[in-house]
């Protein structure tokens, strides 16, 4: 289907501005061009602006790909708006091109007459070679529906900076913020902010930072006083509730709800990681915060963190550990230990493309039945997704709390869309968050000898097992992996113990309360329900957006708690004749569905490394309502194995 692009509400405010409720923006480069660090410092003015906005960042799984190779591209998308935004958007309304293969890897993504933005001095014939190109794409009629503005970015960039006294090469290396200052200069921006947050980032450096700020403030003139734009524009900040507002990812948002917890809890939070992406940035972060109640500890592998996280807990800390889905892999045996010792034990896992080290760098939900089965032995654990950055604060206290009161590990499954994008966060008060109480154990008055603790007494409603720190007098007592005795924690083999025991601890685990599945269906009346996790849930609210617009009944939910499941789950299932289910898998929320419910599950699946568009949710709406959907969804999947086998 052909893309167009145009601006909802585009309207002329003055002369030379246009309004726009909202636009999407990509800005794309070489690994080394500095995309990210652009993007992030659009993104702040926009927030600081009081806009809306999601942002997705790309990035190459090489450290260090060949410079102008399709594999080294590296991009950031935002879309900002006056109203709530829910996903990073489907398509760039701009695209920012600074080289050949960053314009060949994102234009297909440009609806027609979107605005092209590129940096000419890149397009030499070496580098459209390594592109792909055998002829300068810009100069043929392909592009003749685009709105192209072509800047010799590089030697621009080298006149501002050349009172600075840099090489032509360092020189250079300030074009990305020349670029930045053209996006400034078209929506508005004001460039203060951006200048102070140089002059600090390369205090040790100031050479480099007036360059950067010379670069800056060249790119917002050129876009002054060129006569090739025709219009700048105007995103008016959104109507978000009052508050104090930062952008903030998904991972930053996790390490912030761990400080958090260290808070309410009152206990030391102890995070034992190996470094893996995309989950490495929650270690970087919280190795800032060690006088808040929080160590970290790299490890040498993961196996070693997971270790040392389990005996933070066993010493009356919260053990946590982050990994991606290869290291969730190694941690399970240490996994199944909290799980027979019954200790608190926070497992983050945050996605990616798979299996083995598949994609490092890109997203999936592949994970959730690992998650779920991935242990040895009957070793139910709970199991928590955040549905956005933001969510993921929320979902780092629940996580914890579940942990801590019902003495079991937790599995936290955000994933790399979630951990790498960014939104607007309220930030909430501290003294309002609910305290979470650890409930140690308590030697009973008078009791002093060793031997009379009983480590697997349990609350009689709970099943939860008291927690006894090392050292206390009279808590004396013994855990491990073997299997246990009810009640006393001695070692038992007997048959009829490990029946009890393991139905024990399985029980507690299906009895933590968890919240009722809310269902939005404003017509109370919709026959088609689609029910996701983790980070379709903006692509899902964006494409039921749609389809209601198109006069289409649609309700939708969102699962947080995907073990244990919400008790109504059976009964909101039960109201539709239909429950689409999309996941970046091949299908495995819709397997476990199946397996407990009655009712009709189709499984809207992707698998390559990208999140769903909303878009592609919003067409596979349009196939339900035709009846066309399993057919739709059966075009993924090649006939034969002849069918992806080329010669």
């Amino acid at each position: 289907m052909t893309q167009t692009y145009d601006p909802r509400a585009a309207e002329p405010v003055g002369s030379g501005v246009t309004r726009l409720d909202q636009v999407v923006i990509r800005i794309a480069g070489d690994s080394g061009d500095g995309m990210q660090l652009a993007g992030d410092q659009f993104t702040a003015e926009a927030a600081a602006f009081g806009n809306d906005l999601a942002t997705q960042p790309s990035f190459p799984a090489e450290i260090r790909a060949p410079q102008g190779t399709l594999h080294g591209v590296s991009s950031f998308q935002i879309q900002i708006a006056d109203f709530d935004v829910l996903t990073a958007g489907d398509r760039p309304d701009v695209l920012v091109a600074m080289n050949p293969a960053a314009l060949r890897a994102n234009v297909g993504d440009l609806p027609r007459g979107g605005i092209l933005i590129v940096n000419t001095d890149e397009f030499t014939k070496r580098n459209l070679a390594k592109a792909g190109y055998d002829h300068n794409p810009l100069e043929t009629a392909d592009f003749e529906d685009f709105q192209v503005h072509e800047i010799a970015m590089a030697t621009l960039t080298a006149g501002a900076v050349e009172s600075v006294g840099l090489g032509r090469k360092d020189a250079e290396r300030s074009k990305n913020m020349f670029a930045l200052g053209v996006l400034s200069w078209m929506y508005g921006r004001p460039l203060a902010a951006i200048e102070e947050f140089l002059e600090q980032k390369f205090a040790k450096r100031p050479q480099i930072a007036k360059a950067n700020i010379l670069a800056l403030r060249a790119g917002h003139n050129y876009g002054e006083t060129t006569e090739s734009f025709a219009t700048s524009f105007e995103v008016a900040p959104a109507a978000l509730p009052a508050g104090t507002y930062r952008q903030v990812t998904g991972n930053t948002a996790l390490s912030y709800g761990l400080l958090a917890v260290a808070q309410t809890s009152g206990m030391e939070v102890f995070l034992g990681s190996y470094p893996i992406t995309p989950a490495s940035d929650i270690l970087h972060e919280l190795s800032g915060h060690k006088h808040h109640g929080v160590v970290t500890f790299q490890a040498e592998d993961e196996i070693a963190a997971v270790g040392a996280a389990l005996g933070a807990s066993y010493g009356g800390a919260l053990g946590v550990t982050s990994t991606s889905g290869p290291g969730l892999a190694l941690k399970s045996e240490a996994i199944g230990l909290a799980v027979m010792t019954e200790l608190p034990l926070l497992v983050i896992n945050v996605q990616r493309g798979g299996p083995s080290t598949g994609l490092p760098t890109k997203t999936e939900q592949a994970d959730l039945l690992q998650a779920r089965f991935g242990r040895n032995g009957e070793s139910p654990v709970p199991v928590i997704a955040p549905q956005s950055p933001a969510d993921c604060f929320e979902a780092a206290l629940e996580a914890a709390r579940i942990a801590i009161t019902y003495r079991t590990p937790v599995i936290l499954l955000s994933d790399g869309a979630i951990a790498n994008g960014s939104e607007p966060w309220r930030i909430p008060s501290v003294a309002a968050l609910p305290p979470i109480d650890p409930d140690f154990a308590v030697a009973p008055e008078g009791e002093s000898a060793a031997g009379t603790h009983q480590p697997y007494a349990r609350d009689a409603e709970t099943l939860v097992r008291s927690w006894a720190i090392p050292g206390a007098a009279g808590l004396e007592h013994r855990i491990g992996g073997l299997e246990k005795e009810n009640g006393s924690g001695n070692i038992s083999y007997t048959p009829e113990n490990h029946e009890l025991m393991t139905r024990v601890r399985a029980a507690k685990v299906e009895g933590i309360p968890v919240p009722a599945l809310e269902v939005d269906d404003p017509s109370d009346g919709a026959e088609v329900l689609l029910l996701g996790w983790g980070s379709s849930y903006g692509p899902i609210g964006e494409a039921v957006r749609r389809a209601r617009l198109a006069g289409y009944q649609v309700a939708r939910a969102h699962l947080r708690h995907l073990n244990p499941l919400p008790s109504n789950l059976g009964e909101v299932l039960g109201r539709y004749r239909r429950v689409l289910v999309p996941e970046m898998n091949l299908g495995q929320l819709s397997l476990l569905l199946k397996a407990q419910y009655d009712a009709d599950i189709q499984p809207i699946t992707k698998v390559s490394g990208v999140a769903f568009r909303s878009d592609e949710l919003h067409e596979a709406l349009l196939a339900e309502f035709a009846g066309t959907l399993a057919a739709h969804e059966r075009e993924k999947t090649p006939a034969s194995t002849a069918a992806v086998v080329v010669r």
